[in-house]
């Protein structure tokens, strides 16, 4: 009997597939962030409340929490290969429709531009574990994260000084450009994989199949929920404090993440791209943290590693209330909060679940349901702020998520520890 390609022992590093996977990556996070730095301009030019213009962004947020399923259908029904080409080419219709300056159609862009980052972001663990050789694959999924933050850095870095230029339209429709590239190298990548004479569909047929199967039951670490499967993990006390614990996290870093341009720029009296800067520090700090956290995990305690990032996500609101001045400081701390708090939620869940059933279900549950809590977070924020005209209730809500963040991840190691 002949073997299929993927059932094959893949010798050779697979480079071109890597390549674009990491380009792939930079789309899934730039076009989203990319609205923060602007956000002022929006929301000035369309006549928008602070809570009115954050939903621009929390819409492409709440498809990441309730699109899954569709995701999952699109990569069973196409394979992994194409669905990421599906991807890459729906951010790039979704900046398409999000540069027409009106509410309405931004709403729109974000949520075309959301749905199809979901893909990408259920697909690409599933290509990384299946053709990286097993000896690389935690080297690759580091640099696929890393990648992540990259493209959140470059988008708040640079889309202010973007916009001051062009205009902020031209300027969210720039990062358009990344996901042309990762188009680019994807096709190479299918055009040589390809058998002669075969279209890509004959190719992949034959392993599509096997792909939905193995998105469906393995338990993927990513930054959006995978497929639920049956099991206990539901019934589990740790598994729901685990729950709260990222429902706080995403509703901190989303306010935070949204507003803090805007922050910068008010508390410390600094022009646009100054405060684009200073926000970069918040996203670009998450390549650290996300390989700092995970050492502390595997030579210490998980307490230790959970009373660090606990002690971050307090700092970095706490912080700004009391010495704005030092606003890089606290998006720096807070940048380990956010990258190494997924690390330690899901360090926690991983022990406590039995088998893949579980962990499949305990991950869907955990991050769905905390991303549609976390979508409130930076409308919450943005009321506030309008309520108060200032940013000391704001910052006051997200230290409360942080508190929160704290007392739930204690708890949850704590029975973790007892189980």
């Amino acid at each position: 009997m002949t073997s299929s390609p993927a059932s094959l022992p893949r010798r050779a590093f697979p480079w071109l597939v890597v390549a674009g996977v990491l380009v792939a990556a930079l789309s899934l996070r730039a076009p989203v962030l990319a609205v923060s730095p602007v956000l002022r301009d929006i929301e000035h030019q369309l006549g928008l409340d602070a809570a009115g213009a954050s939903l621009i962004m929390t819409s492409a947020v709440l498809m990441f929490a309730i699109v899954t399923p569709a995701a999952a259908l699109v990569i069973r029904r196409a394979g992994p290969e194409l669905a990421l080409l599906i991807c890459l080419a729906g951010v790039i219709a979704g900046t398409l429709i999000r540069s027409v300056p009106s509410y309405g159609w931004m709403i729109a862009g974000m949520i075309v531009a959301g749905a199809a980052i979901t893909i990408g972001n259920v697909v690409i663990p599933v290509i990384i574990r299946r053709d990286v050789p097993e000896r690389n694959v935690a080297t690759v999924t580091a640099a696929y994260t890393a990648m992540l933050n990259v493209g959140s850095l470059f988008a708040t870095l640079a889309t202010a000084p973007l916009a001051e230029l062009a205009g902020w339209p031209l300027a969210l429709l720039s990062w358009g450009l990344l996901s042309v590239v990762g188009i680019v190298l994807w096709v190479v990548h299918l055009q040589r994989d390809r058998a002669p004479g075969a279209t890509w569909a004959e190719r992949y047929s034959g392993e599509t199949r096997a792909a939905g199967t193995a998105a469906e039951s393995l338990a993927l670490t990513g930054p959006v929920p995978v497929l639920a499967g049956r099991g206990r993990a539901v019934r589990h006390p740790v598994v729901w404090l685990l729950t709260g614990t990222f429902a706080c996290q995403s509703a901190a870093y989303y306010a935070i993440s949204t507003w803090l341009p805007a922050m910068a720029a008010d508390l410390n009296g600094v022009d646009a791209t100054t405060a684009g800067a200073l926000a970069s520090i918040f996203q670009g700090g998450a390549i650290v943290g996300a390989f700092v956290v995970p050492v502390l995990a595997r030579y210490l305690p998980l307490m230790v590693p959970a009373a660090v990032v606990s002690a971050c996500w307090i700092l970095v609101s706490g912080g700004m209330l009391l010495a704005p001045q030092l606003l890089a400081l606290w998006a720096a701390i807070g940048s380990i909060a956010h990258a190494g708090g997924f690390v330690v939620i899901f360090t926690v869940l991983m022990r406590v679940v039995r088998t893949d059933a579980e962990a499949a279900t305990g991950s869907a549950l955990v991050q769905g349901l905390a991303y549609v809590f976390g979508t409130l977070g930076a409308p919450i924020a943005g009321a506030l702020h309008d309520a108060t005209g200032g940013w000391s209730a704001p910052l006051a809500f997200s230290l409360a998520l942080g508190v929160g963040f704290t007392v739930l991840l204690t708890g949850a190691v704590i029975g973790a520890q007892r189980r």
